[in-house]
């Protein structure tokens, strides 16, 4: 077995979307090759309403896949085909844009106002950009869990995972999606097919990958005996830690456990031109997309 040097360590950058939403981008709009078939991620952490209520109001979506895992809070989604519902914590949807749609998400707080979740963009290979679009709701008690003897549990999302398959399928990326969680000062090995890209995302607790720096955690204030510190906070790590070729994955947990997205996915390798959210291989095709988005005729009939 071959360890997975790790070739890119950051940490996500607080950016607005949407109608106003308050998030941190893990990656995106950069080099999409270091993370291919994958374009871009976002976490939308808030306990403010006020910062993400006017939530992702209607906007067009084409050549891409969006999967969105909610943990606390509701989101609220609908489209231009008439497609409707509501994500609970724990859910995902999995959305093929394909050839286009138009789509709005509205996320909400739980009771106590607390909203977290993740976007991750998937690419499509140019012989699927323009498919016909779909949707993949799957529930949260539909999603299997599987847990080690050493207490380490993960989600199984999306992909076959210790003997397990996620409900999510048909993806052109082929990826696995798992929450991995792993007990504090266990270590572990996660196997990861050689031939494929793949990153950890870190938003719980702390730890190290092989040959990777200590995760440094997020500076936020905090109150401390009637005084305001400027400290690092392990309790919501932000950490992308993305993986050089090899066929397993080690990561340390630190004292408080550590809990962490691992997504891998065969790569495209094709060229990506997008504009938002319209990823195309050409300039010439994403100008075509804006006519069409003009003249109105963006939304293909069903095929």
């Amino acid at each position: 077995m071959s360890i997975r040097p790790v070739k890119h360590e950051s940490i996500a950058t607080p950016t607005m979307e949407g109608a106003g939403v308050k998030l941190h981008r893990v990656f995106g709009f950069g080099d999409p090759a270091m993370t291919d078939p994958f374009l871009m991620m976002d976490d939308f952490r808030n306990d403010n309403p006020a910062e993400y209520i006017r939530g992702f109001p209607w906007h067009p979506h084409r050549g891409i896949e969006t999967i969105t895992y909610v943990l606390a809070g509701t989101v609220e989604h609908g489209d231009s085909l008439g497609n409707q519902g509501l994500l609970g914590a724990g859910d995902i949807q999995w959305m093929t844009a394909g050839s286009g749609i138009m789509h709005q998400e509205m996320p909400k707080g739980d009771f106590a106002g607390r909203m977290h979740g993740f976007q991750l963009w998937a690419n499509l290979p140019s012989s699927l950009k323009m498919t016909a679009p779909r949707y993949q709701d799957v529930k949260s008690s539909d999603i299997p869990v599987v847990v080690d003897d050493d207490g380490t549990a993960v989600r199984v999302i999306c992909g076959d995972f210790w003997g397990k398959a996620g409900p999510v399928d048909g993806v052109a990326a082929e990826p696995i999606y798992l929450d991995v969680s792993v007990p504090p000062g266990r270590k572990k090995r996660l196997p990861v097919d050689t031939y494929r890209n793949a990153f950890a995302y870190i938003f719980a607790g702390s730890g190290t990958f092989r040959d990777a720096s200590k995760p440094f955690g997020v500076r936020v204030e905090k109150e401390v005996d009637g005084e305001e510190l400027n400290i690092r906070d392990m309790s919501g790590n932000r950490t992308l830690v993305v993986f050089d070729s090899g066929d397993e994955v080690t990561v340390q947990a630190g004292d408080q456990g550590i809990r962490f997205l691992l997504v891998s996915g065969k790569p495209i390798e094709e060229p990506v031109a997008w504009h938002g959210p319209i990823v195309m291989n050409s300039r010439e095709e994403i100008m075509q997309a804006m006519r069409e988005l003009q003249n109105g005729t963006f939304i293909k009939a069903a095929h």
